[in-house]
């Protein structure tokens, strides 16, 4: 049953209504929505990363949300053994694995598979980072050509994730990552049937704007209060969670909070159009609709 079973994939930009659309799916079709966005898999900000409530929770089965604490790095390697997990699971049951999320990084490694790179030893990255930092990016970029010259030519001198990336896998496996990059993949052993969710961009911008709107309404403020109270490292992911400096700038009295709004729905625009295009170029094979509507229950 596992090689030809169906896995139902909702992607779409922020805002877009892709969860209302996993949930009414699920409940049509007796499924399980599980979660393929980076920042609701951490429990913090249940809020600010509009995770499913209550309601939604009780409506229909939900896996892999707010299940990681703050302090913790997840990985896509990591959630990705978690979702074939919950899919194989939803599958036992005889339910539809419905995956919703606007991680595209995510959803194409589950789709196509991810390099067999080795697990890399936090200290390693954060080593990279902070030399990263320090040298600046030119000079940093010249050690990583160094050592890895295949990476290095790919690499703009100015992307800090990418370039500490190449640097760190080779100085932890002695192997650029262009080796590991063509390694087999790990096929999946599903057929996906694939609906992109993406709104005309003045209705998607809207929707965002109002979202923000409401979430600080009901909490956000007190919720990112409440992150910033546990000290955490900066470059946590969660610390970096769409709102979070803006409010955070707000909080520590250095802006007001009709300027954390407006900073929080210009970054939320930012990333909505960097979803957009993620999709239109990365995904062109799946259904790409402007509404959740469109999509058949």
């Amino acid at each position: 049953m596992r090689k030809r079973a169906r896995v139902t994939i909702i992607g779409g930009t922020t805002a877009s209504g892709k969860s209302r659309a996993a949930l009414a799916l699920a409940q049509a079709n007796d499924g399980v929505v599980i979660n393929a966005d980076a920042m609701q898999i951490y429990r913090d900000l249940e809020i600010l990363t509009a995770r499913p409530g209550p309601a939604d929770l009780a409506a229909a089965p939900h896996r892999l949300y707010g299940i990681t604490d703050g302090a913790e790095r997840s990985s896509v390697a990591t959630w990705r053994g978690l979702t074939v997990e919950a899919i194989d699971g939803a599958l036992a049951e005889g339910r539809l694995p419905i995956v919703v999320g606007g991680t595209g990084l995510y959803l194409r490694a589950l789709m196509q598979g991810l390099a067999p790179v080795p697990e890399i030893p936090e200290e390693t990255s954060q080593e990279a980072l902070a030399l990263y930092d320090e040298t600046g990016g030119s000079a940093f970029h010249a050690r990583l050509t160094a050592i890895d010259p295949e990476m290095a030519v790919r690499l703009n001198p100015g992307d800090r994730q990418r370039t500490t990336r190449a640097f760190a896998v080779f100085n932890a496996t002695g192997h650029s990552l262009a080796h590991w990059q063509r390694q087999p993949v790990d096929q999946p052993p599903y057929i996906f049937d694939a609906t992109v969710i993406v709104p005309e961009r003045t209705a998607l911008y809207s929707a965002c704007d109002a979202r923000l709107e409401e979430m600080m309404e009901d909490g956000a403020i007190e919720e990112v209060r409440a992150l910033i109270a546990r000290g955490l490292e900066p470059t946590l992911p969660v610390m970096k969670s769409l709102g979070v400096a803006a409010i955070a700038s707000h909080i520590g009295g250095d802006i007001s909070r009709a300027e954390a709004l407006a900073a929080g729905q210009q970054a939320t625009r930012n990333y909505a159009k960097r979803q957009t295009t993620w999709f239109r170029n990365q995904m062109s094979d799946a259904k790409m609709v402007a509404h959740y509507g469109e999509i058949p229950i």
